[in-house]
């Protein structure tokens, strides 16, 4: 398949002049892919369907009929946006087709091309945005699998703390600043939970308005979003310490505030884990044009687990599901259209990078 940015069709048609006909006429502003009959066109889409955007069939073919590529488009396929076209055609069929949501369109042959190519521009869309609610449904089960996972540490943590409150209270000891210590500190993962509950609800709550709100969606500042992320974050005194910010230029992030927090806190804790190994712990963050760089000294990463960090669920040297959070990391910020960068010198440090579009969006307003 071209890797051109026009969206591509499927035509099936038994008649070899009429799928040369519609390839001259949409070719130039669509990828046109033909095929003679259903056995054919299945077979296409075995292979590229994940590149398929819209299928238009006739009806009546001498194989097989396009009713029945309908219908198993729709259950194979059902990113793909289907429409038919006939000059005669069962009206129950038709009727079933349409009711049950496979069918976009029914067009009359001969085909009109200024109504085609107005369902095609319709379908196109209608694709677009089925794609959109896909992704944002992929999107959504990937933050609950990453919110649990995010705050299991915490609240287990919360839980042992509580558990060695309740021992020293029975004990009947005088260890009022142990105790003290440990209640701290289960406030300061308490709220941090809290903290991410948040802004996971809110991330939830964009989401389900659908596309129609990304443009809605204010710019938040780099800087401010960094400050919000340090003050809620259950930092002890000596990690807040270890953390140094250089504020270069600040720069807008248009994408979900919330998910970008997420992100961030999720790199942030990774930090802290691989800088605490050391016995000065120093962790840098730096704000640049359309990105944010964090560096910590830790050990640093084995260049063959650097290598797949970002695309399967290992785990690094500095911490068991650390290579989890990182795929996970990775996808969300390729939704927004950037991506992670993660550079380490082993036994030295390990930088990682948040790339936002932010010079690409600006070229386009």
């Amino acid at each position: 398949m071209d890797s051109d940015s026009r969206a591509s069709v499927l035509y099936v048609d038994d008649e070899a002049l009429a799928c040369k006909y519609f390839e001259r006429a949409f070719a130039a502003r669509y990828h046109v892919l033909t095929a003679p009959s259903v056995d054919a066109a299945l077979a296409l889409l075995e292979d590229n369907a994940a590149h398929i955007d819209v299928l238009v069939t006739d009806y009546r073919m001498p194989d097989r009929l396009g009713s029945e590529l309908l219908q198993e488009v729709a259950q194979r396929h059902p990113h793909i946006v289907c429409m038919l076209v006939t000059a005669y055609a069962d009206k129950g069929v038709l009727l079933e087709l349409i009711n049950g949501g496979s069918l976009l369109r029914l067009l009359e042959k001969p085909l009109d091309m200024a109504a085609m190519q107005t369902a095609l521009q319709l379908a196109v869309q209608t694709g677009r945005e089925r794609s959109a609610r896909r992704q944002g449904l992929v999107a959504m089960e990937e933050s609950l699998a990453f919110l649990a996972h995010e705050l299991n540490t915490p609240l287990a943590a919360i839980a042992n703390f509580a558990r060695g409150i309740e021992r020293r209270t029975e004990a009947g000891g005088a260890l009022q600043a142990e105790i003290g210590e440990a209640a701290a500190l289960m406030h300061d993962n308490a709220r941090y939970c809290l903290s991410v509950l948040a802004s996971f609800v809110d991330t939830v709550r964009l989401a389900s308005a659908g596309p129609g709100m990304q443009g809605g969606r204010s710019a938040g500042s780099a800087r401010q979003l960094l400050a919000a992320l340090l003050d809620s974050y259950p930092l002890s005194a000596a990690q807040r310490a270890a953390i140094t910010v250089e504020s270069g230029a600040d720069f807008a992030i248009a994408e979900s505030l919330n998910c970008v927090a997420l992100i961030l806190s999720s790199v942030l804790r990774n930090a802290l884990r691989s800088a605490g190994e050391q016995a000065h712990p120093a962790i840098s963050i730096c704000l640049g044009a359309g990105h944010i760089k964090v560096r910590d000294n830790g050990a640093g990463i084995a260049a063959d687990i650097v290598e797949r960090l970002l695309i399967d669920p290992v785990s690094a040297a500095s911490g068991e599901g650390k290579g989890w959070s990182m795929v996970f990391c990775q996808r969300m910020m390729q939704s927004f259209g950037g991506n992670l960068d993660i550079a380490t010198e082993l036994g030295s440090s390990t930088t990682v990078t948040l790339n936002f579009p932010v010079h690409i969006r600006n070229e386009h307003d």
